[in-house]
């Protein structure tokens, strides 16, 4: 009875181990198989420096505003 409680654990353990690894693994699959064969993989999917360069534009139109508003002033008051 221990042995085949033992084969049940161990053998769902492997299970969820062997699932785990495929659904991590499965979808980048394609490009894991362009780099084994040698290919160049595709580019690398960077959230970061796009959010950097995102705010990076915010930033000079917000300035570019500012700037803008203050030529603006002058010619009002006048």
């Amino acid at each position: 009875m221990a042995t085949l409680m033992a084969v049940v654990v161990f053998g769902g353990a492997a299970v969820f181990a062997v699932y785990a690894l495929a659904v991590t693994i499965r979808p980048q699959a394609a490009r894991i198989v362009s780099v084994l064969r040698g290919g160049r993989g595709d580019a690398r999917f960077e959230p970061l420096s796009t959010l950097v360069r995102a705010e990076r534009r915010i930033a000079v139109r917000r300035w570019a505003a500012g700037s803008a508003s203050m030529a603006l002033r002058p010619r009002e008051a006048a």
